[in-house]
């Protein structure tokens, strides 16, 4: 996944000073390179996950429209993600309403 994600297209940079990085794919791409040891969120190390479980547990939402655009994803499929996103209070009620209607296999055909 992380080789696949350095290989699409870089979205426009955003420059936050509260964030480390510029791009969502450079979010990806510094999220999944410490994604076998505890990284930032303190996970567990011991148990080996997929690129099925690392998107399933994204919890932000722009990072996985993002993956989605870049990867090829159908654009009337982004266009409803983008629409049910704006409907969740929280982030994880809004990455939920992405993943209902991008689920993983639509990502993983579009990589």
């Amino acid at each position: 996944m992380l080789t696949a994600i350095g290989d699409l297209p870089a979205d426009s940079p955003v420059d936050d000073p509260k964030k480390w990085y510029l791009t969502q794919q450079e979010h990806w791409m510094g999220w999944l390179s410490e994604y076998d040891g505890p990284g930032a969120y303190g996970r567990q190390t011991r148990v080996a996950r997929d690129a099925k479980f690392a998107y399933n547990h994204t919890v932000e939402p722009k990072m996985l429209l993002y993956l989605a655009g870049a990867a090829g994803v159908e654009r009337e499929l982004i266009a409803a993600a983008n629409r049910a996103f704006t409907q969740g209070r929280t982030l994880m009620q809004k990455a939920g309403a992405i993943r209902a209607i991008v689920p993983w296999e639509t990502v993983a055909v579009a990589l």
